[in-house]
């Protein structure tokens, strides 16, 4: 039976134990580059025990940022600054992998400290935004441009052409960011995409763009390496996006060359009731798991040791990824380990006396 701090090995490369730093916005960079900052932040908690630690969503093209203060992979300039952060990463034991992300038509927005509204061209902010449709995320939001056939190409390219930058940078681990209402969530869920071409409608045509990208993000990404796809199970609406749809995809993704979906939920429209509670989502992780016999990530509201530890010894899923508890303490997996009596076995070093 596996626990939390057994290691843990896709293709050919091996996670320490099974606690991932989930990706979270940082809103620190400028024209996308990593800086200080995220040397700091991604660092300490590589320190901090985790096995793999991913970077926030690094854009793909400028117009894929959330923010103008979101990291950035469109251009062979990142390289660089990336590639400092996943030597940091990868010194202190933990696996480097990194995000790869178009916000779509939730692009261009505020920092939440600045309020987390659209910003226009005077603000930082920029236009046209993209979508399936041209159909805005919510009443405050601007109307973004369907995407033509020439764009959606375009958009797979960038795709392509952020994994090429992010082995360059020494990346050992690519997720494909499908969730959270942003672009490929977008073309996924009924509510978001009305088109009537090959890209809209039924569940194989609303699928089609993100398959196309994982299609060509495998083609230029080492065999040995593992590519994740982060999704959202459920919209939490009728008639949307749900977990159906959602191990049905996962089951044509594994045959893509996806090896785990790092399971989430939601984002797709405002307002929405989602029954928050410790760990609500790993019941979606679990049933993709085992009806489509794919590895799986837990995430959400999973704050303590002994729960993150059950995920992992009842199969739920393969992996846990901490966020904001893995902010309040980047030194959670050194002190879980202590808690489920693991500190002796966990090839990590360090000295107990602080704990």
């Amino acid at each position: 039976m596996a626990h939390l701090f057994e290691p843990f090995k896709i293709r050919e490369v091996t996670f320490r134990n099974r606690i991932a730093v989930s990706p979270m916005c940082q809103y620190s960079s400028t024209n996308g580059y990593a800086n200080d900052w995220h040397f700091i932040h991604l660092a300490s908690r590589a320190v901090g025990g985790a096995g793999i630690v991913i970077t926030e969503a690094a854009a793909v093209e400028p117009r894929g940022r959330i923010s103008p203060q979101d990291l950035g992979i469109w251009s062979d300039s990142h390289i660089e600054s990336l590639a400092k952060t996943v030597a940091l990463i990868h010194n202190f034991g933990a696996v480097a992998g990194i995000q790869l992300a178009h916000a779509g038509r939730k692009a261009s927005t505020a920092k939440p400290s600045k309020g987390g509204k659209a910003l226009d061209e005077s603000q930082e902010g920029w236009r046209p935004l993209i979508s399936s449709s041209a159909i805005a995320f919510s009443q405050d939001s601007p109307v973004p441009e369907a995407l033509s056939l020439e764009g959606i190409q375009e958009v797979i390219d960038a795709f392509a052409q952020a994994a090429k930058r992010s082995l360059q940078a020494g990346f050992k681990v690519v997720e494909i960011h499908a969730a959270h209402g942003y672009l490929l969530h977008q073309f996924l869920s009924p509510l978001s995409n009305q088109r009537q071409d090959d890209y809209g409608g039924s569940f194989e045509n609303r699928t089609r763009l993100l398959r196309e990208v994982v299609q060509a993000v495998r083609e230029v990404w080492p065999q040995t390496h593992p590519l994740w796809v982060r999704i959202s199970a459920t919209d939490w609406v009728d008639n949307g996006w749900d977990i159906e749809q959602s191990i049905a995809l996962s089951d044509k993704l594994k045959s893509l060359g996806v090896d785990l979906i790092d399971t989430s939920s939601g984002g797709t429209i405002p307002g929405v009731h989602i029954p928050i509670k410790p760990g609500y989502q790993t019941e979606f992780a679990e049933r993709i798991r085992r009806e489509a016999n794919i590895h799986t990530g837990a995430v959400g509201l999973i704050t303590s040791p002994e729960q993150a530890d059950e995920i992992i010894r009842t199969e739920v899923a393969d992996i846990v990824l901490l966020g904001r508890e893995l902010l309040r303490n980047p030194y959670w997996p050194h002190l879980a380990a202590k808690q489920l009596g693991h500190d002796k076995l966990w090839p990590v070093q360090y000295d107990r006396a602080w704990l």
